[in-house]
């Protein structure tokens, strides 16, 4: 009779996590096999070319030309800037609107892209960025959740004030194009793929395009425009960065690890939550977390993080700077990695954080950005 062998039963903590009993093994089986490495005998200049197009293709979303066809919605004046909210195409299927900060003046300004966070919370997007407009229904929510993440401040208004101009979206699912809830995202990320799509991959898409939209306005030096967020906004940051060089620089708040760390029992991305805006299709056998972040270099990047954030643990954190500085330093650029380990800070950005990102930017900015000749 033939004998057949049976896996070990799950652990009840192993199914807690919706881990497969085996995941360690395939967790040892994740050779990283794109990733840029100190010994290689390919240029890194090469490399990054590579493992941007590695990257770009993993979205799983074609390039789709199509005017912006921007339109002017509504203007409020605030202190030293104007709020305005415009209607734009970002793809065939999805004309969003945006709302977006203008400095007082003629211009061009430097600008930066806000990239707004997940945090479970699909009620608002944008809004957690930029001060919703006086007597809009969002309004108490996006106070409450500054209050709870950055300090009580709307971090775009903060930039407007000083002289970016600032613009921010809500990705599908959140604020005016939502709301979803966690149950729903599941579903909704599941039927991308049975359309031969990825929900990540069209967040990541759409970034682009909100790139490229801030690249072509005559009010904005395209020479100086950054990429901001916090927690999954941070990714979204770094991800572009890579992913274009209308991104000059980036800028990214508690989002860094590496993708062992992110897979061990207890971390809040085994439950899912940002992870469908943020894993493509296959690429975390090629490429880790690290590596993709170093597809931006030589450009500016500043990475803060906290010691005592629960959902990035120091020690991935740690590991995953050690092996962006390698790429950055393989560019002879290793000055312009600039990575924060805060001691006693959370998943927050705070308002001291806040305003060592201003000074980055501030440095960065003081003239116009180097020609990237990679």
């Amino acid at each position: 009779m033939l004998a057949l062998a049976f896996a070990a039963p799950l652990s009840a903590e192993i199914l807690a996590q919706q881990l497969p009993g085996f995941y360690q093994q395939l967790k040892a089986e994740q050779q990283f096999s794109a990733a840029w490495r100190p010994d290689s005998t390919q240029s890194v200049q090469q490399w990054r070319t590579e493992a941007r197009q590695l990257l770009r293709d993993a979205l799983l979303w074609p390039e789709q030309p199509l005017d912006f066809a921007a339109e002017q919605l509504m203007v409020e004046q605030r202190d030293g800037y104007q709020a305005e909210r415009w209607q734009l195409n970002l793809t065939p299927e999805n004309r969003v609107t945006v709302s977006v900060l203008r400095p007082a003046g003629e211009g061009p300004f430097p600008a930066v892209l806000l990239l707004h966070d997940h945090g479970a919370y699909f009620l608002i997007g944008k809004a957690k960025l930029i001060k919703p407009f006086a007597r809009d229904p969002d309004l108490a929510k996006a106070e409450a959740w500054t209050k709870r993440y950055y300090d009580g401040r709307f971090i775009g208004d903060e930039l407007a004030a000083q002289g970016y101009l600032v613009l921010a979206a809500d990705s599908l699912g959140f604020g005016e194009r939502g709301p979803l809830n966690a149950d729903a995202q599941q579903a909704l990320a599941a039927n991308f793929f049975q359309l031969g799509r990825s929900l990540a991959g069209l967040a990541a898409y759409e970034d682009l395009r909100l790139a490229a939209f801030l690249a072509q306005l005559p009010q904005v030096d395209n020479t100086r425009i950054a990429a901001l967020g916090f927690s999954m906004g941070g990714f979204r940051a770094w991800q572009l960065a890579a992913l274009t060089d209308d991104i000059k620089a980036a800028a990214t708040i508690s989002w860094m690890t590496t993708s062992d760390t992110a897979m061990t029992p207890g971390n809040n991305q085994l439950r899912g939550q940002t992870a469908f805006w943020m894993l493509h299709p296959g690429l975390a056998a090629k490429l880790d977390y690290p590596h993709m972040a170093g597809i931006a270099a030589p450009k500016p990047a500043l990475f803060i993080s906290g010691a005592k954030d629960r959902l990035m643990p120091a020690a991935g954190t740690e590991q995953a700077f050690a092996t962006m500085r390698q790429i950055w330093q393989a560019h002879g650029a290793g000055e312009k990695l600039v990575t924060e380990l805060w001691p006693e800070q959370g998943h927050q950005f705070t308002a001291a954080q806040q305003q060592r990102v201003w000074r980055w930017l501030e440095e960065v900015f003081a003239k116009p950005a180097a020609e990237d000749n990679h």
